[in-house]
């Protein structure tokens, strides 16, 4: 990739952690060292992160750190790439689980059973007709990409998918293809399904960007929502030209607007179209000024990411 100045990385691992405090300083302190960015999500069940490195060099170098750390050589490591910092710090967190499903015990064995590689994803939904294609992530999400003809279950949080499935009797009997952006929803998601009783399960391994890399414009429609600044990818995984993070709702936004209080441009999700203040408003500070002084012009607002 040319021009190319931060390379981003997304990868998680379910495997036992004992000592969260130790792996948090490790991760902490090889992350200072090397001027990684971004956001390592850590839980007795593993870990979940996006990072970026400021070159190849230190990306090679820190997925190896990440492998000798956690000891292991399965981890699936997506990348992709923005000319400018997606994050601002480094933030290690401790939670209960690296992928909220409100199920802490339930947890994959990483034997990748019933993955599909990305050829063999596009082998089945190419030559295979009696299939459901889901896609498990939020609506927000979806809205902005999805495969050709996968079902949107329209739900607001990961959360709400196993409700999705019982409410409407997904059938049981058919072959099911799932999918989320870099795999980590679809590990819970496959085992929830697995104790209602479906056993005809598979999932896209590496999910949404490991199968742009090797298939961009292929299946896959649309750009891929990815959560921090840069909030989405396109189909060479660079940062989207198209989205912008909406100021009042935090989803993907593309109805241009300039500010009428102080005359910065913004690009807003079409939810808030028909909102009197937030839908001619820059950000949350304008809409609250606004609101109580009509017609009085403030500061411009400085814009949190620009590519």
């Amino acid at each position: 990739m040319t021009n190319t100045q931060f390379y981003v990385s997304t990868f998680y691992l379910f495997k036992p952690v004992t000592d969260l405090n130790q792996l948090q300083k490790q991760i902490e302190d090889f992350g200072k060292i090397n001027n990684l960015k971004g956001l390592f999500i850590i839980a007795n069940e593993g870990i979940n992160s996006t990072f970026s490195a400021p070159n190849k060099d230190v990306l090679e170098l820190a997925e190896d750190y990440f492998n000798t750390l956690l000891n292991s050589n399965s981890i699936t490591y997506k990348h992709s790439f923005s000319k400018k910092q997606p994050f601002r710090i480094l933030k290690v967190k401790q939670r209960e689980e690296i992928v909220t499903l409100k199920t802490p015990k339930l947890v994959p064995d990483n034997t990748k059973n019933h993955h599909l590689t990305p050829a063999q994803w596009n082998e089945v939904l190419k030559n295979e007709s009696d299939v459901l294609l889901i896609d498990t992530r939020n609506w927000y999400e979806t809205h902005i990409g999805k495969f050709k003809g996968a079902i949107d279950p329209n739900i607001e949080v990961f959360t709400d998918f196993p409700n999705y499935v019982k409410k409407n009797n997904i059938p049981k009997d058919k072959k099911i293809l799932m999918y989320c952006t870099g795999g980590i929803r679809c590990e819970k998601g496959q085992l929830e399904l697995n104790k209602m009783g479906y056993d005809n399960v598979y999932q896209l391994e590496g999910g949404i960007l490991k199968y742009i890399e090797q298939y961009p414009n292929d299946l896959f429609e649309g750009e891929c929502f990815v959560f921090d600044h840069r909030v989405a990818v396109d189909q060479n995984l660079q940062v989207t030209q198209k989205y912008k993070l909406c100021p009042h709702t935090g989803q993907p936004g593309t109805i241009e607007i300039n500010c009428v209080r102080c005359d910065s441009p913004a690009l807003l999700a079409k939810e808030i179209k028909d909102d009197p203040i937030k839908s001619i408003t820059c950000s949350k500070n304008c809409a609250y000024h606004w609101s109580e002084r009509p017609g009085k012009k403030g500061p411009k607002q400085i814009l949190e990411f620009k590519q």
